[in-house]
């Protein structure tokens, strides 16, 4: 198997975590293991940033409102993750780091279904009504594996060429 370097890696921002997340798990061979590491602790610190944001917004609903019920479904199964240690071996370690950055994209998605407000994965922008935008599974390579959201158009490119 090929090794993915750190250079091959798209520097990790908050805005771009989510993208960063989609990315990861594109991954066709594993990464380096500092890579991984590298990549593990800032999903962690992104979904320790995120869970009491989704938490507040989902407790400002009703018991019964199904949005909020499945996102304290996602906040649960995110801490659950979160609370996983370092795996021993590189597979082991990418498979947990997987799970986190699929928390990071539920979240994320839950944020967003809660808010009412879409942002953009690649450029974290508020996509405004009537924006030229597109659900994030139409463009990806790797669409079906869980991954909602949506993405400017103009941001398509951006995510074909820069993060894979």
């Amino acid at each position: 198997m090929n090794a993915t370097t750190a250079d091959d890696a798209p520097h990790l921002t908050k805005p771009s975590m989510p993208a960063a997340a989609s990315w990861f798990l594109g991954q066709e061979t594993l990464p380096r293991h500092q890579t991984v590491k590298l990549f593990g602790d800032d999903f962690r610190d992104f979904l320790e940033d995120l869970i009491p944001h989704v938490e507040q917004l989902a407790a400002s609903r009703g018991e019964d409102d199904v949005p909020a019920m499945v996102a304290r479904a996602g906040i649960g199964e995110a801490r659950r993750r979160l609370g996983v240690a370092e795996r021993p071996g590189l597979s082991g370690e990418v498979e947990r780091v997987n799970r986190l950055a699929r928390s990071v994209l539920a979240l994320r998605a839950h944020y967003d279904a809660l808010t009412g407000i879409w942002m953009c994965l690649v450029c974290d922008q508020v996509i405004e009504t009537g924006a030229d935008a597109m659900s994030y599974a139409r463009v990806s390579p790797t669409s079906g594996n869980g991954r909602p959201g949506h993405i400017h158009r103009t941001c398509v490119d951006v995510v074909r060429c820069d993060l894979r």
